[in-house]
């Protein structure tokens, strides 16, 4: 679990809430359905008895007491309603409706089989990184490329949310973070060309003090700052 430290946040009022934020609370009743926790604002939040732990529960008294400090996220909020809901287990790092196909996540090897390697990628359920999407050659077990803890950058390929499965590949990803790395050279602002140009400017100038016949063959200083006005101007209808 992820250090709660790290993670509580502290807000004054329900329509501060949002899903996942995690807050520190006290357990100020239990019922039957669940515990009722004052998580310090206007409305008490509730933890269903589903939410108190992953395992199964029997009674709410075999998990918490009432004044028991306790870690809660928030799962939905009703401010109209007052309403508050609450987990106390950890929620995902990434929920279902937030992955889709194309993404690129760093995630770290939970099992191998022999068809292919779980990766946990931070969703409720590790991905499969089926043998066939290690590589582009052929591997007679997953175990030649990853090992167990192993981190890896993958990408998801399919999900399938009514099955809750994720399909994931490590094949191409290098080539698009390198493409994606490969920035064109940046454009110079106006600024730049400005400066650039009487750098240039003062070079020439240094060189026309050892050489004053050059003078002569170079445009005025006029139509030196009408050359560099029309650039600016071109290079503003450029951006």
């Amino acid at each position: 679990m992820t250090d709660d430290l790290e993670q509580i946040v502290s807000v004054h009022s329900i329509v501060d809430l949002k899903p996942k934020m995690c807050l520190r609370g006290t357990v100020k009743e239990t019922q039957l359905y669940g515990a009722v926790i004052d998580i310090g604002l206007e409305y008490d939040g509730v933890v269903h008895i589903s939410q108190l732990s992953p395992g199964r529960i029997n009674r709410v008294t075999d998990v918490v007491q009432p004044g028991d400090s306790v870690t809660v996220w928030v799962t939905k909020v009703s401010p109209g309603q007052g309403r508050i809901g609450l987990t106390m287990i950890e929620p995902p790092g990434v929920d279902w409706p937030e992955l889709a196909a194309g993404q690129i996540y760093t995630g770290s090897v939970t099992r191998i089989e022999s068809y292919g390697a779980f990766v946990d990628i931070g969703a409720e359920r590790a991905g499969l990184l089926h043998v066939r999407e290690m590589s582009a050659g052929y591997i007679r077990h997953p175990s030649e490329l990853v090992k167990l803890g192993d981190e890896v950058q993958v990408r998801v390929l399919k999900v399938d949310r009514r099955k809750k499965r994720i399909d994931l590949t490590m094949m191409g990803i290098q080539d698009e973070i390198e493409d994606a790395g490969e920035d064109e050279e940046p454009a110079q602002t106006a600024m730049e060309i400005a400066l650039q140009r009487a750098q240039t400017q003062q070079q020439e100038d240094q060189e026309d003090e050892h050489h004053p016949g050059k003078r002569d063959r170079r445009p005025d200083l006029s139509e030196r700052e009408d050359i560099l006005a029309r650039t600016l101007r071109q290079h503003s209808k450029q951006q």
